[in-house]
């Protein structure tokens, strides 16, 4: 039985990697926020403004907590799922946790043609989403660094999935 629970900043490529690494892996995949919007027929960002962070973050953990329980499974999580409570040590317990790691530029970089689709970045100028990202990652990289793989992900994509495989 194998749980592998992919961790990192938003752009990380948590869900990208997570698909082409379960498959060739021979696990199925879930994504912890897509999970999360099925169960409740609602979006995160939803869910976030009708009920505010603290009961989302409950939310989450629950989630998570449902889906450590499937097998042959990777996991991609949120990007403040490690931060919270004690997932961290869960999922280190109930898994492989693998960090995804990126840094500000390059997630500035990904993020800057997703913005309109990530409330938290929506209206800030290039040099703005930079900091915002920089500010943010320093503050979970105490977590995601408690993770029990770490992968640089500012490579080519390919590089990063055969780091991935060889490591996972």
């Amino acid at each position: 039985m194998k749980r592998i629970f992919f961790i990192g900043y938003m752009g990380s490529g948590k869900t990208s990697y997570g698909k082409v690494v379960a498959e060739r892996l021979g696990l199925s995949f879930v994504d912890l926020d897509i999970y999360i919007e099925s169960k409740f027929f609602k979006s995160i960002s939803t869910i976030f403004s009708e009920k505010g962070e603290e009961e989302f973050r409950k939310i989450e953990q629950r989630m998570l907590h449902e889906v450590a329980m499937f097998e042959n499974v990777l996991i991609a999580c949120g990007g403040g799922t490690p931060c919270f409570f004690d997932n961290l040590e869960f999922m280190n317990a109930e898994g492989t946790t693998v960090y995804l790691k990126s840094s500000p530029a390059f997630l500035a970089n990904t993020l800057k043609n997703a913005r309109q689709n990530r409330p938290l970045l929506r209206d800030k100028t290039p040099q703005e989403l930079q900091q915002y990202i920089s500010e943010n990652l320093a503050k979970r990289e105490p977590y995601y660094a408690q993770a029990k793989i770490t992968i640089d992900c500012d490579d080519e994509p390919e590089n990063v999935i055969e780091k991935l495989l060889q490591n996972c």
